[in-house]
């Protein structure tokens, strides 16, 4: 494994989880206040799909060349897009 993967894999162990624990929180929040599940779960998606593309974004500059980087970043954009189906598609 090469330091640029090392080092991406170090960042996205420290980062990923505070994020996740945010994101969880409002998923939690919304099935409190009694949304419908879908709605709750396409919110929750667009919220932590945005949030880890944002944690991709600052990163980019130092990592745009690594292969495992770009499938990420296209990962998190297919969960906003998902989140954004739910939204629109859900019942």
């Amino acid at each position: 494994m090469d330091e640029d993967l090392k080092v991406l894999r170090d960042y996205l162990m420290f980062t990923v989880p505070h994020v996740t624990v945010l994101a969880g929180a409002l998923l939690g929040l919304l099935m409190i206040m009694g949304v419908q599940v879908n709605t709750a779960l396409g919110i929750f998606a667009v919220f932590y799909g945005f949030m880890l593309f944002v944690l991709g974004l600052v990163i980019g500059p130092h990592f745009s060349k690594v292969l495992w980087y770009r499938l990420m970043m296209v990962f998190f954009a297919f969960l906003m897009l998902l989140g954004v189906v739910l939204l629109l598609y859900g019942e």
